[in-house]
C-alpha cells in the first residue's frame, strides 16, 4: 500500500465520516433545551475518526460542527460542538502512542472516562462563555447539572457505540489506524 493510497483512504474515510456527522443533528432522535442538546449517537463518528488518526478526528470534528450549523442549532450548541476538536485530538493523541488501550475494559474504561470528563470540561467552558457573557440566565449548578454531567453520561453512551460499530468496521479498513480491539 502506498503513502498516496493511504491518504486517499484516510480522506474518504473522513468524508463518510463527516456526512454521516453533518446529517445526525437533522434526524428526530434528539433532546433540546438550550443550552442543553443531547443526539443519540452525534459523538460516534468523531470517535470513530479519533480511533484512525488524529488528522482524521479534527477534519470529522470540525466538519460535524457545520451539521449543528445548517441545522439550526443555537449558536451556544454549535460552539459546545467546536469544543469536539480539543477531546478528538486528546483522544486520538493518547490512541496514537498507545493503540492498545482499547484492547482491555481495565484501561479502555479509564479512557473513556478521562475523554468524557475532557469533553464535559470544554462543553462547560462553551456554555459558560455565553453564562458570563450575559446572554444566558443559566445558573452555574443548570450547567454543571446539564452541560457537565449529561456531557460525560452522552459521551460514554457514544463511546460505548463507537466501539461497537469499530470491532464490526476495524477490519474493513485497510490501512494504519491507531486503535486496535479485539473481536471474536
Amino acid at each position: 500500500m502506498t503513502k498516496q493510497s493511504n491518504k486517499i483512504k484516510y480522506l474518504v474515510i473522513a468524508a463518510l465520516l463527516s456526512s454521516i456527522g453533518i446529517i445526525l443533528p437533522f434526524l428526530p432522535f434528539k433532546i433540546v433545551i438550550p443550552p442543553a442538546s443531547y443526539t443519540l449517537g452525534i459523538h460516534v463518528p468523531i470517535f470513530i475518526a479519533m480511533f484512525i488518526s488524529p488528522a482524521t478526528a479534527i477534519a470529522v470534528a470540525l466538519i460535524t460542527t457545520v451539521g449543528f450549523l445548517i441545522s439550526g442549532f443555537p449558536l451556544v450548541i454549535v460552539l459546545r460542538a467546536l469544543t469536539h476538536i480539543v477531546w478528538a485530538l486528546l483522544g486520538a493523541y493518547i490512541l496514537k502512542k498507545n493503540g492498545n488501550i482499547l484492547l482491555s475494559l481495565k484501561t479502555a474504561i479509564p479512557f473513556a472516562l478521562l475523554i468524557s470528563v475532557v469533553h464535559a470540561i470544554c462543553e462547560v467552558a462553551a456554555v459558560m462563555l455565553f453564562f458570563l457573557g450575559g446572554t444566558s440566565t443559566m445558573s452555574f449548578s443548570y450547567i454543571l447539572l446539564f452541560i457537565g454531567l449529561g456531557t460525560i453520561v452522552h459521551s460514554l453512551v457514544d463511546f460505548s457505540i463507537a466501539v461497537f460499530v469499530w470491532k464490526a468496521v476495524q477490519h474493513v479498513i485497510n490501512m494504519p489506524v491507531s486503535a486496535k480491539i479485539k473481536s471474536k
